[in-house]
Formats: structure tokens, sequence, C-alpha cells
């Protein structure tokens, strides 16, 4: 069992692979000791020292050293005398706003329970122990339970929070994070990844000197403008030393992230459901679920986090029998032909498609209703038979006979002015009554509140998956939500609805992805705009951004990878110059950025050249045979593209036999210094094969001396490094 119960000085010792999480219950108050590096045992060394602090309340007014505004809590309120962040917040139904939750009794069992109509991690019983520790604020009746999920073999503890009135009145939530954390230390560097449509998962490191940093999306979505993701770092953190305390959070929707310092260098950590547009309302008897932080602890760098976060979503989050299967390399039509197309045209496509190697044609937007622009069809999900007259059935059919698999775009969380269900169900928009709609590219959103809109997604798209032999989907969201209301529920709800439309959507994938387990479903959100784990429990894979230049797709994919492992990530190679910087790059070097995720391919092959055509068929040739070790490798970061002109990295196979290295240089300079790779992740005893050169070097040698990489008067230049490990006697 990794959890252990310290009955007499009421201690918590939490134990996963190489960490320990630490608490004890003081006072009735469920108060954090440690988290970090793994403990045999906790005797008591990081004691609390007491100290009387000025304006610090005290509970006991006879004991002036003890106050919840120095407390270390795991879960603080408000209004009683702590004056930090609050973990939750409620509001009676007198209008007060305190409570104070006193720990009751716990339970320690082995395994862990779904989330109820929430994506979440799971294991069996052998992986998994899970600890519930029963609080209630005796006043109101609201009982509270704290969920701690110990993976035995992995460095994460996954927490959620369990809300029950038990009282006589309503209670309403106004605020319900998943996870915080009091660490009773400063001086930490703050990492979050920023961005915005097109420029998806910048790097952000800043030192926390005081106050509060804080991230944010009220987007209803994870958004491209702040991922749902935060850590903690030492200032000397890098790569490969020094310890990290991450957090990700398994949700769609509105998420608030934030640490804050307080006077006495004291740090608290927190991470759930953003409260603004965001309250429950709780009737007697009735339970709310947050949904999931994954909580990762590093004591080696920033690599060792990617890796148990990659490990971890592989195997204990992603459900689809996908994970473990070889992802095709596909083609798709948008930036060949955008709306503009007819079925010969895709045919043509799919044969220079079959003639290069691909395995699988995805049909993007504009193949339903009356779809020649933005302005028109969504939510009318029959094909447009000017188009295809064939319909789906005589397009995919055409398709498979060319040995190619068959994909299709949908966009079904939206509806357009322009269709026919606008005409017969106005009432299914997203708004809020008696105010006028917002547009977003000339769309607007279905009210997954709603159980009927539900339905007819779910029996709509059905309709179209069981017309035709689909092997693929891409579903899309362009864009967020606004005008957030409901007719459907009365006023004391209207702050329920961004949560109850996440609540709908996974409704929704999960009916449609348990009822089509053998359709490789691929998350998007105008490219990278909801890039989160919760999307990754029922989708298997997301398109990483609308930006496919590759000099941009170099810093995207490589933050992407902080968390998420490169199979997870959708990347293409498109024309030039780029439709979205501009930028003319070689064919080589979008390749090899490409290929350092699930290589795709969104461009006219029927307007290349015969030499272009031939240098892809290469790089799918080539990609065929590195595809298992990129995709279920370990993959380890060398340079880093925010921080000056090089991006390196590579992949060593999971029986580490096969190795693969990317380097690229952003800008060629004048009297250019010689630049050196030193790969990471080899057996230092053992031998490796250049397959370009037939050279033999020792894995210590590439890791440590490195390879010099050849100059060359070049812009946006790349080399890949492919090696073999091979039996030393084989040479000696």
């Amino acid at each position: 069992m990794s959890i252990v119960y310290e009955k007499e000085n009421q201690i918590f010792h939490l134990q996963a692979k190489d960490t320990s999480y630490v608490m004890g219950v003081i006072r009735g108050h469920l108060t954090h000791l440690y988290w970090g590096r793994k403990l045999n045992q906790y005797g008591g060394s990081r004691k609390i020292i007491w100290k009387d602090r000025g304006f610090a309340p005290n509970p006991d007014d006879l004991d002036r050293t003890f106050s919840l505004d120095t407390l270390p809590q795991e879960y603080p309120q408000t209004g009683n005398g702590d004056f930090r962040n609050c973990a939750y917040g409620i509001r009676d139904e007198k209008g007060g706003r305190i409570s104070d939750l006193i720990y009751q009794s716990h339970e320690i069992v082995s395994g862990k329970e779904p989330l109820p109509g929430l994506p979440a991690s799971f294991g069996n019983d052998n992986e998994v122990d899970t600890l519930k520790v029963h609080m209630l604020d005796q006043i109101s009746g609201l009982k509270v339970e704290l969920w701690y999920h110990v993976f035995q073999d992995q460095n994460v503890i996954a927490r959620s929070v369990h809300f029950k009135n038990t009282g006589k009145e309503k209670v309403t939530l106004t605020k319900m994070l998943s996870m915080s954390v009091d660490i009773r230390e400063a001086g930490f560097d703050v990492l979050t990844l920023y961005g915005a449509h097109n420029n998806e998962r910048n790097m952000d490191r800043r030192p926390l000197k005081s106050g509060t940093i804080q991230i944010e999306s009220l987007r209803g979505t994870s958004s491209p403008q702040q991922a749902p993701f935060m850590a903690l770092l030492r200032p000397e953190t890098t790569e490969d030393f020094g310890e990290v305390y991450a957090a990700n959070f398994v949700y769609s929707g509105n998420f608030i992230a934030a640490v804050q310092t307080d006077a006495f260098e004291n740090t608290r950590f927190q991470m759930g459901m953003n409260p603004w547009n965001g309250q429950w309302l709780l009737e007697p008897e009735e339970e709310f679920h947050t949904p999931e932080v994954i909580m990762v602890y590093a004591s080696e760098g920033l690599n060792q986090m990617s890796q148990t976060y990659h490990d971890f979503y592989q195997n204990h989050l992603i459900r689809s029998q996908f994970a473990k299967k070889i992802r095709p390399i596909l083609i798709n039509n948008w930036e060949a032909t955008f709306f503009d197309f007819t079925e010969e045209k895709i045919l043509e496509i799919a044969d220079k498609a079959a003639e290069v190697g691909a395995e699988l044609f995805v049909l993007d937007d504009g193949w339903f209703g009356k779809r020649d622009d933005t302005k028109s069809s969504l939510g009318d999900w029959t094909e447009d038979r000017r188009k295809l007259p064939d319909g789906l059935k005589g397009l995919e059919e055409k398709i498979h006979e060319k040995g190619l698999m068959f994909g299709i775009w949908l966009e079904p969380e939206m509806i357009s002015i322009d269709s026919c269900l606008y005409r017969k169900h106005p009432d299914y928009v997203l708004h809020t009554p008696g105010r006028p709609y917002t547009f977003g590219r000339g769309q607007l959103v279905l009210d997954l509140s709603r159980k009927e809109v539900c339905d007819y997604v779910i029996e709509s798209i059905s309709n179209v998956l069981d017309c035709a032999r689909i092997d693929y989907v891409k579903w899309d969201m362009n864009r967020h939500l606004t005008d957030v209301g409901s007719g459907a529920f009365p006023a004391e709800r209207q702050g329920e609805i961004t949560h109850r439309y996440v609540l709908g959507l996974y409704r929704i994938l999960d009916t449609l992805t348990t009822r089509y387990p053998d359709i490789l479903f691929e998350s998007c959100s105008s490219g990278g705009g909801r890039f989160d784990p919760g999307m990754l429990y029922y989708m298997p894979q997301t398109w990483c951004s609308d930006n496919t230049d590759a000099v941009c797709r170099m810093k995207i994919q490589y933050a992407t990878s902080l968390t998420y492992p490169p199979i997870t990530m959708g990347a293409h190679v498109s024309g030039c110059p780029n439709q979205q910087t501009g930028r003319q790059t070689s064919l080589e070097t979008r390749g090899y950025v490409a290929m350092s995720a699930n290589l795709g391919y969104e461009l006219d092959l029927t307007r290349c050249s015969q030499e272009e055509l031939k240098q892809i068929k290469q790089q799918i040739d080539f990609y065929k045979t590195i595809r298992e070790t990129i995709q279920f490798g370990r993959f380890f970061r060398i340079k880093n593209p925010f921080d000056g002109n090089l991006a390196q990295w590579n992949f060593v196979s999971e029986d580490g036999k096969d190795v693969v290295g990317f380097y690229f240089e952003i800008l060629s300079r004048p009297a250019s210094p010689v630049q050196i790779m030193k790969l990471k992740g080899l057996e230092c005893d053992a031998y490796y094969q250049d397959m370009e050169t037939g050279n033999i070097y020792g894995g210590d040698e590439l890791m440590y001396s490195g390879i010099s990489i050849p100059l060359c008067k070049q812009d946006f230049r790349s080399k890949c490094y492919h090696f073999q490990r091979i039996d030393e006697n084989s040479f000696l």
C-alpha cells in the first residue's frame, strides 16, 4: 500500500515511485507538511514552528500562535482568518459566505473509481491507491471529500474534490478548485504556456518574488491564450537538473491556476475551475465533483517531468485503443482547396497521395449542407451533392479502392444562422435570453447544457458515421463561448452553464467514441485551442496549431512536449510560402519538423513538381522506418528554440535500439561557429551505427562529446541523424 496513516500523530504519508506527499491533522485542519523526494518514513523533522504573527487572526484567543493565515493547509477556506487565496467558497441562503472544514475521518482503498461525467486518469488495484479525506462544515452541513490517487510506479498524485450538501438548506458553491498545496518555502520560478491562435504554447518562465502569478481562461475552453498547466521550478532547475512541482488540469473549460507567496515566504499553489461565472447550486443531498489535477514531482529537471507526463498519459489517461497503435500518415485537402473543391479534384489529390505512400485521406471543411464559406450550414450534417454527387459513401469507396483510409472534418458544437437546424431550432443556440448574439467566424455555439441538444448532436453525427466507412474524424471547434446563458435553466443556475456545456460535450464524446471505437478521433480547436488532458481522454491526438510554418512549429511542438508526448501531436507539411507567415522553408526542414510528431501533409499534391513528389515519397518512406521510435519512444529536448537560433531534440525507441536526432538552425550567421549536438538517453556502454554513413560511435561519445554539425550558408536548415544500436562483437 502506497498510503500510510500514522494514527497516533494523525499523519498521512503518500508514497509514489520516487515521491512523498505528507499531510497531518492539526486542530481539525488538514495540514500540508511535505511534497518532494521520496522518504522512507516521515518522523516529523519538518515540524511547524508556531509564532504569534501580527494581524494573523486566531480561532482560539488563548493561543495567538495558531492562525489559519499561517497554517499550511490542504484545502483552505475564506472569511475566518486566512487572507490568502482560498480553494473553495460558498454562499448560503442568508447570503453568508463563511465555512470551516474540519477533519472527520478517512478511507484508504486500492484502485481508483471514475469521476461521474468527467474524464480522469485510471489504474487498476495494483497500480494506484486512493485516500479519501472526509471533512465537514458542521454549521452548513457541507461535506467535502478530498481525493488523492497515488500511482505507485509513477511520480504522480491525482487530486479532485467532492462536495455534498448534507444540510437542510441550499448552498451555492462560488469557488471549487481541485488542488491547493501550501509549500513552506519561496523563491520559485513559475513556468506557464501562453499564446494565441496560430501562436500557441509559448514558454514563460519568471521568478515569483511576492504576491500572485495567475493564469486563466474565461473562453469556455482551455484556450490557446493559456494552457491549463503550471509548474514551480527552483531557480537553478534546467532541462536535466533540479526540482519541478507541476500540475496539469484534466478539463476542457474555464480554468484558473495561481501561485501566491505570502509575507512569510510561504507559497500557495492552486488549480481548478475558474470561479468567475462558474458557481454551482447544491440542493440538500446534491453532490458536485470537480475535475482532476495531475500533479507531478521531478527531482531531475524538466525532462524527467515531461517523461513522467508522457508515460502517464499514454498508460493512465488516453483510453482509446489508438493509444498503443501506430498512427497513419495523412493528407488533408484544406490548404489545397479550402471550400472550393469537387469530387474529381479530391480524387486527383488522393491519387497522388497513394503514389507517395500516404495512408489516410482527410476531407476537410465544406462537404456538407451548402457550405461554401464560414457563414452557413453548421449543424446540417448531410452531404452536399453538388460537390459529392455520390455522397460520402461513394467518395469513401473510391478512396478506399486506392488503398487509402478515409477521414472527415466535423464541427459538431456549432450552428450557423443560415442552416436548416437554426431555422427549425433557434432555441438550440447558447445565448442569454433578451440579449443580441455575438458572432465569431460567422457562427454561433450550440447549447450543450441542454440534453436535447446533445441528443441531436449524437444522432446527427452518428448518422454521418454510419453512412460510410470512416476511419478518422477531425473534431474542430472554431470559436469560443460568448453570451453564455440558457433558457432551459432558472436564474439561480445560470452560473452553471459554462460547466454544464463541458459536461454535455463530455457526454457526447463519451457516447460517440464508445460507439465507434475503431475510428481515430483527432481533437482540434482552430488548431491547438483546446489541447488539454480532458480532450486526450477521448481523442488520442490533437491538431497542434493551424500554424504549419516549420520555424513556428519548432517552438509550438517543443513547448507542447513539456506535458504531451509527440504521438498526441498532429503535424503537417504545408506549401510554401507558408499561408500563416509567408516564410519560405525547404521541404526537407518542413518534413523533419513534422516527422517529430504524427506526420501529415496539407498541400495540393497535384501542383507539386516531380522532384517534390519524389522528395515527399522519400520522407514518407523514411518516416515509416522510424515511426515507432517517434510515436512510442522516449523524447529528449536538447536545444530550446525559445532561447536562441537552434532547436535540437532526439528520440530513443522503447527497447533502446533505435535513435533519431533532429537538428535545426533557424537563421544563417556570418562567421558561423561549428555547432555540436549532444544526444540524450543513450546507453553509455553501447555502440551505435550511423545509418547514413556507417560510422560507429559509443553511446557515451554521442552524448558527452557530441556530433559536429557541418557548416552551411542557409536559413532554416535542418539535419536528421539516425542511429541503431549494434552488438559490440559485430565490429571488434
